[in-house]
Formats: structure tokens, C-alpha cells, sequence
């Protein structure tokens, strides 16, 4: 981060500065504090970091933000909230700087997306990218400090669950380029209907630079119908109405292979994961890095180096088993996108093991049941469930004809069924919800099939 002075803090976030101080950082967290630091006090639900105003001076802070009167001994600027002004600060500080930034949103895929396209731009540009779920007010602040004069280039992921969440993160970052990977269903409890969550991503479109591409998945029913006078807008996808089309798909040992043809010219590509939903990602990147000058073999090498980080679609071989790790995050979308990876992947018998999608509300149970529907389309060879919700998955596929369909009601019973159907050939995905905890179930079986 490059320094500013405490005044004028102050007066970007119109608050009160009690003296003079020069920042070279800004910290949210006591454990994390360097030297010469701002630390900002956030005032949570269930937390109040006014209470660690003197543990910041002792481990070296130059100065504080409060929006509390609390005793403070060393330089502050004093707020109405000190949350909001961390926003409006990273704003202020963002545009010190003339450089590309990605703003990138959508329902699923958002974060390969984000991996996918900050290999793209960092061939050409110093990049920066969005680390973990630095996505929110919160969080997303954190990611502009983090640019200062080497820094040529950033991919920030934006994340939402209500209105107004991305018209405020948009306008901190003020993207010169601006990417929606899709328009699916989560968070639809907070939003009303996917008509509504539309409006909540295309917030991006009101702090997108003016004349900006705007790069958006065309074949997605919502983002098809996106027109914008301010911004130009270009489409990836596999349909003919594409700007960057996807032809001659190809899925072999754990890579996709395929084509991306664009305004009159073809590039090779190949990305060592599966799924078409992965295709769609790596064309939003690719699409950027066109749009930021990056040569297009270049591109497609530094989407071939691409490695799923944790538990994103992550392939693991154990004893002759296929292990497909997807416990991430779970919408409708990817859990469909999940299975038709299993579907498409070579092998014996073919087991789903699937675990709740939460934040879906009113909206859960015909979701659920919906994704049955598609495992017994795709003819998965056995549906094995966790979770409250997840006997409407089981109900779903029953009733398309799945009969290998079982619901389990711990997690201990669920493994032990896995371990006795999976055989050396056979491919087994894992996909739910974070909060479900699926990783429990894998690690069990890994250790039971070493």
C-alpha cells in the first residue's frame, strides 16, 4: 500500500482527525497488525474491536478509526461508521491508480473464473487477484489495499446475498472490465426470483468504467437478454450468438479440451479440469486477457496451468477410485454442472454423493428435488444422500426412475454405504454445501481405501 496521511483519511471518510500520522497500511484484525498501520475498528454482531484500541497501539499502530467514544491514546480519526468508511476509503484509494481492474461476479464459477482470469492477466500484467472469500465490504476493501506502484493489474471477485451489496463493492473497485459468469438461484431467498438476482449482479454495470467491456456467459437465459448503452458488451458461451465460442469439446484424463473461435480467428486450448461449466470459466478469461492485449497462445497456456484450489472439482485417484472432491459451495446450477462432470467421466459405475445446497429458503425443496431429476436424466448408477433436504434429491430421482437412490441420516452410515459400493474403476463425486462438511466423509474414506 502506498502511504496516506491520517487528514486525509479524515476527510474522504468525513470524520474527525485527532493529530497527524502517516499509514502505510490499513489492518481490521489485532493479529495481523504491522507497523505504522491504521487499524479500523469494525463494530459486528457478535464482536467490537473498540475493545482492542490499545492492544493496536502496543503492536505497533500508528493510529486508529472508531466510530465509538472510547479512550483512545494515539492519533484517530473518529467516524459515524467506521465499516462503511473502510469502503469508502478503499474507494478513495483505488482510484490513485490507472490500472485494469476485473470486476467479476455471478452465481457459481465466480472464483475459478477469478483463477482462470488472473493466470490470464498476469502474463501480461503484475496482477493482483482476489485471495480466499475476500469478496465482501468487508473483505473486498482489504484486496485494493493491497495495490500500490508495482502492482499493474487486479481481478476482484464480488460476492452478494442482498441488493445494494454489489453497487457498493463496484463502486470501491470501479472496474475497467466487468465479467458475470451466470445468472443461477443462490442466494434467491434474499433476492425473490432469479429475475432478482439479475438486477442484484448487473448492479456491477452502474460504476463499470464508461466504453468497458462488459463479458457475459450468453448462454445463460438472463445474461442473454443484457443490453447496456454505456459499455460494450460481448457474449461467451457455445451457441451461435457467442462472440467467443467454444467447438470441438473434448473431455479425456481429467482435462477438457476444445477450441475458442472469436471474431474471425481459432485458439487451442486445454485446461486440466472437467465439465462444460469449466469451459464457460476458462472463456470468460480467456475473453478478458483478449481484452487487455494478453497474446491469445499465451492465454491458453496460462489456462493449462490452472490447479483447482481445496475441494473445487479437485480429482483424486485412490486404489483404483476416481475421487471427484466438489464441496465448495452447492447451488442448483453446480450441482447439475457436478453431475454431468460424473456423467462424462469415464469409468465403472458411477456414484453421486451429495449433501445439502443451503440459503436456498422457500426455493429448497423444488431445488433439491430438481437435481434428483437430473441424476436419474444422466442415469448415475447410485444417488447417495446426507442432510435434511437431501431426501427431496432422493425423491427427485425416484421419481425419473432412479431406484439405486438412498438417504442417510449420519455421515458415518453414508461412508460406510461408499466404501461398500465403490470398486477400482468406479468414479465417485462429492458435492454439497460447505456447511455440510462433506470433507468428513472423504477423509474417512480415503484412509479406509489406502
Amino acid at each position: 500500500m502506498e502511504k496516506l496521511f491520517l487528514s486525509e483519511i479524515a476527510r474522504v471518510c468525513g470524520g474527525v482527525c485527532s493529530a497527524e500520522a502517516q499509514i502505510n497500511a490499513v489492518c481490521i484484525d489485532t493479529r495481523k497488525i504491522t507497523k505504522g498501520c491504521l487499524f479500523i475498528c469494525i463494530k459486528g454482531e457478535r464482536f467490537d474491536a473498540h475493545t482492542f484500541v490499545d492492544d493496536a497501539f502496543e503492536k505497533g499502530a500508528a493510529a486508529v478509526m472508531i466510530c465509538e467514544d472510547v479512550e483512545v491514546k494515539g492519533p484517530f480519526v473518529k467516524v459515524e461508521n467506521t465499516a462503511a468508511a473502510l469502503l469508502e476509503l478503499a474507494g478513495y484509494y483505488r482510484r490513485k491508480f490507472n490500472i485494469p481492474v476485473i470486476g467479476l461476479t455471478g452465481s457459481v464459477g465466480k472464483t475459478t473464473t477469478k483463477e482462470f482470469t488472473y493466470l490470464v492477466v498476469n502474463e501480461k500484467y503484475n496482477a493482483i487477484k482476489t485471495i480466499g472469500n475476500l469478496n465482501n465490504e468487508i473483505g473486498l476493501p482489504q484486496m485494493l489495499f493491497q495495490i500500490d506502484n508495482s502492482v499493474e493489474a487486479a481481478v476482484i471477485e464480488m460476492g452478494m446475498n442482498h441488493f445494494g451489496e454489489i453497487r457498493r463493492l463496484s463502486r470501491a473497485a470501479k472496474p475497467t472490465l466487468g465479467i458475470i459468469t451466470n445468472i443461477g438461484v443462490s442466494h434467491i431467498e434474499n433476492l425473490g426470483s432469479r429475475e432478482g438476482i439479475l438486477k442484484a449482479k448487473t448492479e456491477m454495470l452502474e460504476n463499470l468504467e464508461d466504453n468497458a467491456p462488459l463479458i457475459l456467459n450468453g448462454d445463460n437465459d438472463l445474461l442473454k437478454t443484457v443490453k447496456s448503452n454505456r459499455h460494450r458488451v460481448f457474449f461467451f458461451g457455445t451457441e451461435e450468438n457467442a462472440d467467443f465460442k467454444a467447438v470441438e469439446i473434448s473431455e479425456k484424463n481429467g482435462s477438457t479440451a476444445f477450441t475458442v473461435e472469436y471474431f474471425g480467428k481459432r485458439q487451442k486450448i486445454s485446461i486440466p479440469v472437467i465439465g462444460v461449466h469449466n469451459v464457460y470459466n476458462a472463456l470468460a478469461a480467456f475473453a478478458a486477457g483478449y481484452f487487455l492485449d494478453v497474446e491469445p497462445q499465451a492465454a491458453a497456456d496460462a489456462l493449462g496451468r490452472y490447479q483447482p484450489e481445496g475441494m473445487r472439482q479437485k480429482t483424486v485417484v485412490v486404489n483404483g477410485i476416481t475421487s471427484i472432491e466438489d464441496c465448495y459451495n452447492a447451488s442448483p446450477d453446480s450441482m447439475r454442472a457436478a453431475l454431468r462432470t460424473l456423467a462424462s467421466t469415464a469409468g465403472n459405475k458411477k456414484i453421486a454423493v451429495l449433501s445439502d445446497m443451503l440459503e436456498l429458503g422457500d426455493y429448497s425443496k423444488q431445488a433439491h428435488f430438481s437435481v434428483g431429476e437430473t441424476a436419474a436424466e444422466l442415469k448415475v448408477d447410485n444417488l447417495l444422500c446426507f442432510g435434511e433436504d437431501s431426501k427431496y434429491i432422493v425423491d427427485g430421482a425416484k421419481s425419473g426412475g432412479l431406484e439405486n437412490a438412498e438417504i442417510f441420516e449420519t455421515k458415518e452410515a453414508l461412508a460406510n454405504r461408499v466404501y461398500e459400493l465403490a470398486k477400482a474403476g468406479d468414479v465417485v463425486i462429492f458435492k454439497a454445501s460447505r456447511g455440510m462438511h462433506l470433507e468428513d466423509v472423504i477423509s474417512d474414506l480415503y484412509k479406509r481405501w489406502k
